[in-house]
This record gives C-alpha cells, structure tokens and sequence, in this order.
C-alpha cells in the first residue's frame, strides 16, 4: 500500500503491527526497502505508529530504529492499543488504517474501532507456535469469506 493509494481512502494515518508485518518474526533490523516505504509515507505527511503484542523492550529499540512511535504489548484485538494510537497519531478511527498480517488480532482489533484495516501475507513461515495455531482457523475463516465473495 502506498500512501497515495490510502489518502485516495480518506487515510491520514496508518498503524502498522511489527512481526511478520514489517518485520519477520523476532527480527530485529528493518530491511532498507522498509526505511524507503516509510519515507515515502513521512513525505506524504501520513504518520505511523506501530502497534505490537510484543513485549516493550523489543518494540522501543525496533521503533526507535525506524523514527516511529509504538505500542507494545497491545493485547489486541482489544482497543485500548489502537485509542492509544489514535491519540498519538491525532486521527479519528474514519481516517485511520491498520496494517497487519492476522486476521484474530490486527484485523478485528481495527474493525472493532472502524479503522479501515489491511491484511497482508506474513514476510516469514518461522512464527510463535500459538500463531501458527491461529492461522489455522484463519484459514478456514478466509476461505469462508471468499466463497461468499466477501473478500478477494
């Protein structure tokens, strides 16, 4: 997504989630296409922020690294991560979105706020063993949804 193709939507903001989103999981340095991808967003005035399950430390010293606020240990889907963003961001839910790479977490966290969300492939295979379990039933649930055209 670029930031052209999101402020088409109405976006002005964008929240990220950090493994296998932007990074692979537990990897701890941004590839340069990355630093290229949110350099385009800090020119089109867009900010992000991240928002991550993921235990302080290593969210801080990521998010340091590529100039952006974060969240850490979001406990999404719940919405109390994604007010926080929203305020640090200074946008509604109507213009902000979400982009991550599970449906139980990122993707229904933002939908519970009305964020306009975004799921992408995860970067990597290697994940936390309860993920892998999710994404399972996610699966299923994906399917289910294209079989209705609901999503293509």
């Amino acid at each position: 997504m670029e930031p052209e193709e999101l402020r088409a939507a109405g976006i002005k903001a964008v929240i990220l989630d950090l493994d296998n989103t932007i990074v692979p999981w537990r990897g701890r340095t941004p590839a340069r296409e990355l630093f290229a991808w949110l350099d385009r967003f800090r020119e089109a005035d867009m900010p992000i922020c991240i928002v991550s399950n993921n235990g302080s430390e290593r969210v801080w010293k990521f998010a340091d690294t590529i100039r952006v606020p974060a969240i850490p240990n979001a406990r999404k889907p719940g919405r109390k991560a994604f007010r926080q963003a929203l305020a640090l961001l200074g946008t509604k839910p109507s213009e902000t979105a979400v982009i991550g790479d599970q449906l139980f977490t990122d993707v229904l966290g933002g939908n519970r706020l009305g964020l306009f969300t975004i799921l992408v492939q995860p970067i990597d295979q290697r994940e936390f063993i309860g993920t892998r379990l999710v994404r399972q039933v996610e699966r299923r649930v994906l399917a289910w949804l294209r079989k209705r055209g609901w999503l293509s």
